[in-house]
């Protein structure tokens, strides 16, 4: 059988693959964002096998493997490596039509050199294989990145991280950048009191700061950001089902906060006063800084209460939210706008319903000081793949420039992810090569080249300001 994963994989005519071949496919990476472990990274972790570095955290594959019978112990449980490995080879044909398909053949093409179709008749072999080269040393974490052609890695890190593994890694003098981003998600997400309480608690004790109202609260956050901008920190992630706007939060959000720190439960209405008074303000700090805040919106999360309770957040069981969106991000931006303190701002959407609406929001919003400033980002989570990259890039093309976009990551927390940025870049030469072929766009392919390689790499170089 021919090999699946070609040279021209994913690119249907000459323009195609001419910008991709001699324009995107040399540009290097920024990931700005991702869910990858500091420690792994400063420690220069060698995998011990391929399921560690393939399976360990990702709740894509567990998904496909529960969904096509496999038990948990083999997903997130305590199996053998090998005999879960060998459960995943045994879903993989039949993600056919899923991304994971895709992904997987171009992570073992890319990291390893093979060119099979995985499946259970040769998984041990390749297990073998891929396993034994992982042992070797330009096969560590910080070879992987390098092979990617990696330049910044921008990781998700909470407020009361110490971010050592940063300063660490800083201090080794590498080929490549890691930074962290500020995600303060847990300030206002409280699913159970005691747990909520003690990350206040901790909250105080890494910030030295006594936090008995709101206010105090904002100050500890505030130390936090000072601190992580010493560790080259420049980017804030928040994760919402909605950017919800009150009118009056700021007002109503201490006697919220307060009834927290009594061990009161809040209703839901009050805790989403907290979020969006805690929010404001940190959006009108990040401004000060000259941060980007990114805002990823539209999960439903933790729906499978059960599996929650045994298996924790993270573990696969969110999925898209139908909640409306419009009135409340056009609200919540205009208030910063209003304050002069609309910082650059990324909009990722969960909901393929929404495209059109982010992509016409950030239209609002953009003042002239800078190229772009407020951007609609890729394709997110379940919206990753060809038809959703392709919907995301064809409504900021009909309602935006997508000539200024700030193209992928990965939102991953695996170190074998990055041909995800190669898929992406695939995707992207290829809509504009149809375009060509088709006549809708001129056959003037040194400045779509350009534009393409703005996309892949330098828009974000520029953006980020990295």
């Amino acid at each position: 059988m021919a090999p699946f994963i070609t040279d021209d994989f994913l690119l249907d005519n000459k323009f195609a693959r001419i910008l991709y071949h001699e324009y995107a496919a040399t540009m290097p990476v920024v990931d700005y964002h991702n869910h990858l472990s500091p420690a792994d990274v400063a420690d220069d972790r060698i995998f011990s096998n391929i399921t560690e570095a393939w399976l360990e955290g990702d709740h894509y594959k567990w998904r496909a493997m529960r969904t096509n019978g496999v038990s948990e112990t083999y997903c997130s449980g305590n199996a053998d490596p090998r005999d879960k490995f060998l459960k995943w080879a045994g879903t993989v044909p039949y993600t056919v039509r899923n991304p994971l398909y895709h992904w997987t053949h171009l992570e073992m093409k890319r990291y390893f050199g093979i060119d099979d179709l995985l499946s259970s008749s040769n998984a041990s072999a390749i297990y073998d294989q891929c396993s034994a080269r992982l042992q070797e040393q330009d096969m560590s974490v910080k070879g992987l990145l390098r092979r990617m052609n990696v330049e910044v890695i921008c990781t998700t890190d909470d407020p009361v991280d110490s971010l050592e593994h940063h300063a660490r890694f800083a201090s080794s003098n590498g080929d490549f950048r890691m930074l962290p981003t500020f995600r303060p998600d847990k300030v206002w997400t409280v699913m159970e009191m005691e747990s909520y309480l003690k990350y206040i608690d901790k909250l105080s004790q890494v910030s030295d700061a006594t936090i008995e109202n709101f206010e105090d609260l904002i100050h500890a956050l505030q130390k936090r950001m000072a601190f992580f901008e010493t560790r080259g920190c420049r980017v804030a992630d928040h994760g919402v089902s909605v950017l919800w706007y009150e009118p009056e939060a700021l007002e109503k959000a201490p006697a919220v906060f307060d009834k927290l720190l009594k061990g009161h439960l809040p209703g839901k209405d009050e805790l989403r006063v907290l979020q969006c008074a805690v929010m404001l303000r940190l959006c009108e700090a990040y401004s000060e800084r000259g941060w980007v805040q990114q805002f990823h919106i539209g999960a439903q999360r933790n729906n499978n209460s059960r599996l929650m309770r045994m298996l924790g957040p993270d573990t696969g069981f969110d999925s898209i939210g139908d909640e409306p969106q419009a009135a409340m991000l056009a609200r919540f931006l205009d208030h910063l706008d209003n304050q002069g303190k609309l910082a650059r701002t990324i909009l990722y959407n969960l909901n393929p319903a929404d495209n059109a609406v982010f992509a016409t929001m950030i239209g609002n919003f953009n003042d002239g000081s800078v190229a772009a400033k407020i951007q609609y980002g890729s394709g997110w989570w379940f919206l990753d793949q060809k038809d959703g990259m392709e919907a995301q890039m064809n409504a900021l093309s009909n309602m935006g420039l997508i000539a200024k976009f700030v193209g992928m990551v990965t939102d991953s927390r695996s170190f074998l992810s990055f041909p995800r940025h190669e898929y992406f870049r695939r995707v992207l030469c290829n809509l504009f090569g149809r375009d060509v072929h088709q006549g809708y766009l001129p056959e003037d392919i040194s400045f779509l080249g350009s534009i393409v390689q703005d996309i892949c790499y330098n828009n974000t170089r520029a953006y980020f300001r990295f």
